[in-house]
């Protein structure tokens, strides 16, 4: 305790304001005092100024005389009042430098630099007033330019090395005190906005604030404290880089550090500029506004620079590239190429929207951006890091960061493989995808437990990793699943199995990265790893940090609970993103599953609970959902044909039901005119809802009804009708390729007009309607035109030309590998239809007429006679087919399959028929049974059928040749055969509609073969039953 404590409290309170005067008063002599100094020294100052300009007894041509002035004016200095004494000075100091000078070789050395670094900071403070009409900038500039050159001290004091430490640390100084502030306002002032580089020679100014900027850049700084040339770099950096370029930074600075001559020391600059940015990443956020500007920098200067890094400076320059491609904002080109389904078909009219050239002396962050990923794209850039990562030599950080960057790309700037030439080049090199893939396969990581397991064994359980384990993989993982399913596209079915491809004049050469056994065991991984990644996409809990750990958590550098979620999403997001064919959280895939929901009530479903907005998904049902959006292989296809079935079910209910009072659709069709009558009666604008039941009331040749009522049966012989006639290429709407297959016509718009795609949407409409009612019929599809309709965008590759013209696939195979003079076959850049007789030459690209295919552009070439011949020249056709088809059936339901299974799931499988399994399913009735003398007859004869005649037997009963997808428990109703009487000379008939045989009593086996053999053949249709 002090005394003060048994004072009273007024005593207390007089002593505490009484040391508080004392302290005022003491404040106020010594700024009393101080203002009378620097007064009294001003004046002297201003007495020897006054006496050397007179001639009087005081020289200043002197050394000391010289420290003694410079002293008294950095003591009274204020800039507001003594400007012009430090001009003077200046002038004075410049005229006789060298005398200065010489006090750095005496033993007031320590005293003259320290001088020296304060009249540099003075005129850096100067200049910053450079928008000052009153101020004359020559002196200060001349100042700078005077006592920071090596030909200032070096006539002086003779020692090279001393001579450069002085100048490090007199620059050390300017830097920390504002020298680039002062240069970058120096050149936004002095030089004009229209200024170029080009303009160097002309503009004298220009070309010594130039030295200025790069001189600091120059020096080690080994003589100051460490540290200092990093505090250089990064002055530069922030001041001239960091924030949007004026015209004079981006015209003139830019590119005169970016020309070789000015020597800009590059390497170093990156190895700052890294550790900069590393210091900022704890307080910065993801996007950086500062990144667009400073990675315009880095990839402008790099243009003259790249070939003289050193291999360490090569992988710091990729890290640079990962570090701010990564805070690069998503430009507005990026933004409009969305990964999501998109049923438009007018790429090629859709003009490439870039952000407009710099206005009005601003440069916009879109437009640097958009530069950016330009020069990011250039041949030198690619070739650069192409170099880099294809070396034996090449480390695992390097394909690490390759990998980080294309995933950068593809993921945050939604930019696509064939589109950028990094990614392209990358994915057509077998030895990189090799090694990138061996590099994937060998990451391993330490468990909890000590033992050291693959990655991707870890991924493939679903087990949590920590969140640097998944930074190295994701990208790795990412970036080969892109670039291999890319690089397929170009590879032969010959090369993927590994057999010589057998055409002439081709090399001998493969982009296969793996052998057959390597591929099987790779798919297994990929297989394995996709289904863990939906286990992480999709945990099973939400992880929570309880508030009493959050204090604990944070002790140890952990962050807090809301910062931790947020990671928790955003890891979760990078594992879903690892899928790149769909997106999982379309409503469409939430309305499938809701449907899925509904196909387990069955018809107990009530008609209160259509509309209703379901519930959210369990976690299962999300992964489930997932597997069937994403990885639909791995689900057995009868599997799939079930839920496909389930699914069409939920919907039927919601909209046929199974009262008796639903509206339906009932027509009336002309048996000579059922195409004709049908594209009428059945169009969108008076049937919009062809989900709804629909009843067929048929006329004959003559204009009579025809007999029998429709339950269902007839309407199902009508659509199989109706579906054959308008397929039929006589119809002139379907093309068939040499194998008999099916695809659009591209002279359908010759026949019908411009109305030839209401045409292709009504029969996409009964194909969706055939499906819809779980209805087989046989329609041999082109593979390419199924590919189209299952797509989530209408264009397919041109490995699908096999399948649509073999012989102009081959041509072009040949001409891949063709190695004479390409220019010899006389091609040019276009393609002759001869639809209907008539020729006519269409241009592939504009002017290709002109443009001769040549060995340079023959890919090229290739690629667009593919694109033509599978695309465009059928495009509005696919397009209103599938938008037809879609009206009746949810694509998203079809794409659980590929374009083979959909072909099944039109046409039914290609098996023979299971007479076993059609026995297991029969039923009888009229007084026949299993154990009936005459059913035995007619299975002992059918049992002596070819495959043939079975189907035919099957076609006449149930309007199909093919059995059900899931076999004959699937019929309904049920193959049945009735008692047809007693009556011999009666043929077998059948009623469609309930799938039912009239099988007359026939006792005789050669009977009934002769009987049921000329009834199935003639096969007379409706009114045969």
């Amino acid at each position: 305790m002090t005394n003060c404590s048994f004072l009273p409290p007024i005593m207390q309170e007089e002593r505490r304001r009484l040391k508080n005067a004392i302290i005022i008063q003491s404040f106020i002599r010594g700024y009393r005092d101080r203002k009378q100094q620097h007064a009294i020294q001003r004046s002297a100052f201003d007495r020897c100024a006054s006496a050397s300009q007179s001639g009087g007894t005081f020289s200043i041509a002197s050394g000391p005389n010289l420290t003694l002035l410079v002293r008294q004016l950095l003591f009274f200095y204020k800039q507001n009042e003594d400007s012009k004494r430090l001009i003077w000075m200046y002038q004075n100091l410049i005229k006789h430098s060298s005398l200065f000078v010489q006090q750095l070789d005496g033993s007031e050395r320590l005293t003259c630099l320290f001088q020296i670094k304060r009249l540099m900071s003075l005129c850096c403070r100067l200049l910053q007033n450079c928008n000052d009409d009153s101020l004359n900038v020559a002196l200060p500039m001349r100042m700078l330019e005077v006592f920071s050159s090596e030909n200032t001290y070096l006539p002086v004091l003779h020692d090279a090395s001393y001579v450069v430490s002085i100048i490090e640390q007199i620059l050390h100084y300017m830097i920390q005190n504002g020298y680039y502030r002062s240069l970058y306002l120096l050149i936004n002032s002095k030089l004009p906005s229209s200024i170029e580089y080009s303009d160097l020679s002309r503009v004298p100014i220009a070309n010594i604030l130039l030295e200025n900027v790069l001189k600091p850049l120059h020096f080690t700084y080994n003589s100051c404290p460490e540290g200092a040339r990093q505090q250089v770099f990064s002055a530069f950096t922030e001041e001239f880089l960091a924030a949007p370029f004026t015209d004079q930074i981006f015209h003139f600075i830019i590119p005169a550090l970016a020309d070789a001559h000015t020597v800009f020391p590059y390497e170093p600059f990156l190895s700052a500029l890294l550790l900069l940015e590393s210091r900022r990443s704890g307080t910065s956020s993801r996007t950086s506004s500062r990144a667009p500007w400073l990675f315009f920098f880095v990839l402008t200067v790099g243009e003259q620079y790249l070939g003289t890094l050193s291999e360490e400076g090569l992988l710091v320059y990729l890290r640079v590239l990962q570090t701010f491609l990564s805070q690069l904002p998503v430009s507005p080109a990026s933004t409009s190429c969305q990964d999501s389904a998109s049923d438009s078909e007018d790429e090629g009219e859709e003009a490439d929207k870039q952000p407009s050239a710099p206005e009005d002396g601003r440069l916009s962050v879109p437009y640097i951006t958009e530069e950016c990923l330009k020069k990011l794209d250039t041949k030198q850039q690619t070739n650069t890091l192409l170099n880099l990562v294809w070396r034996d030599s090449a480390s695992e950080e390097a394909l690490t960061l390759m990998a980080s960057i294309g995933h950068t790309l593809m993921v945050q700037h939604r930019m696509v493989v064939p589109k950028v030439r990094l990614l392209y080049s990358l994915a057509f090199n077998a030895r990189f995808l090799r090694h990138l893939w061996f590099l994937i396969s060998s990451m391993t990581t330490r468990m909890i437990t000590g033992s050291v397991v693959p990655l991707l064994q870890v991924i493939s359980r679903g087990s949590p990793m920590s969140l640097e384990d998944s930074s190295r993989i994701i990208p790795l993982f990412y970036l080969f699943s892109s670039l291999f399913s890319h690089s397929l596209i170009s590879i032969h079915d010959n090369e993927f199995f590994g057999d010589p491809i057998e055409v002439v004049g081709q090399r001998q050469s493969s982009m296969m990265p793996f052998t057959l056994e390597e591929l099987i065991m790779l798919s297994r991984c990929l297989r394995d790893a996709c289904l863990g990644i939906i286990k992480l996409a999709y945990p099973e809990t939400k992880p929570e940090v309880r508030e009493e750990y959050i204090t604990a958590f944070q002790s140890i550098g952990v962050t807090t609970n809301s910062e931790m979620q947020q990671c928790i999403q955003m890891e979760q997001k990078r594992w879903i993103q690892l899928f790149k064919v769909t997106q999982l959280y379309v409503p469409a895939s939430r309305h499938v599953w809701r449907f899925r929901r509904m196909g387990r009530i069955g018809p107990l479903q009530s008609s209160l609970d259509v509309g209703l907005e379901s519930p959210p998904l369990s976690v299962s049902e999300e992964r489930q959902l997932a597997i069937l959006t994403e990885l639909p292989f791995v689900v057995p296809f009868e599997e799939r044909v079930k839920i496909f079935q389930r699914l069409i079910y939920a919907d039927k209910q919601e909209v046929q039901g199974d009262g008796p009072f639903l509206d339906g659709i009932n027509v009336t069709i002309r048996r000579n005119y059922i195409y004709e009558d049908a594209y009428d009666k059945l169009s969108p604008e008076n049937e919009p809802d062809l989900k709804k039941r629909i009843r067929v009331h048929l006329l004959n040749a003559h204009g009579l009804d025809e007999a029998g009522i429709d339950g269902g049966g007839i309407f199902r012989e009508f659509l199989n009708e109706l579906l054959k006639s308008g397929f039929n290429p006589n119809q002139g709407f379907f093309k068939t390729t040499n194998e008999g297959l099916l695809y659009p016509s591209p002279a359908a718009q010759m026949l019908v007009g411009d109305s030839f795609a209401r045409h292709y949407y009504f029969l996409g409409r009964m194909l969706g309607k055939a499906l819809y009612e779980n209805m087989l019929v046989e329609l041999p599809f082109a593979g390419f035109f199924l590919s189209k309709l299952l797509g989530t965008s209408a264009d397919v590759d041109i490995h699908h030309l096999a399948s649509l013209d073999p012989e102009v696939y081959k041509n072009l195979l040949f001409l891949k590998s063709y190695e004479g003079d390409v220019e010899e076959l006389g091609l040019n850049f276009t393609v002759v239809n001869n639809d209907l007789g008539e020729a006519q030459v269409v241009e592939l690209k504009f002017g290709g007429k002109d443009i001769p295919v040549t060995s340079a552009n023959r890919i090229a070439y290739i690629h667009l006679v593919a694109d033509y011949r599978l695309n465009r020249q059928i495009r509005q056709h696919c397009l209103a087919f599938r938008q037809g088809l879609a009206n009746v059936v949810n694509l998203e339901w079809l794409r659980m399959f590929d374009q083979q299974e959909i072909q099944v799931l039109i046409s039914g499988a290609q098996v023979p028929i299971s007479l076993e399994d059609l026995k297991s399913f029969t039923n009888y009735s009229g007084g026949y049974s299993a154990d009936h003398p005459v059913i035995k007859v007619f299975w002992r004869v059918v049992e002596g059928f070819t495959d043939e005649e079975k189907r035919k037997l099957l076609k006449f009963v149930t309007s199909c040749s093919r059995p059900p997808l899931l076999g004959f428990k699937e019929l309904y109703p049920a193959f049945c055969i009735h008692n047809g009487g007693s009556d011999l000379e009666r043929l077998p008939t059948a009623s469609t509609c309930m799938n039912l045989l009239k099988l007359p009593e026939f006792y005789d086996e050669t009977l009934l073969r002769s009987k049921l053999l000329y009834a199935i053949e003639c096969a007379a249709g409706f009114e045969l039953s």
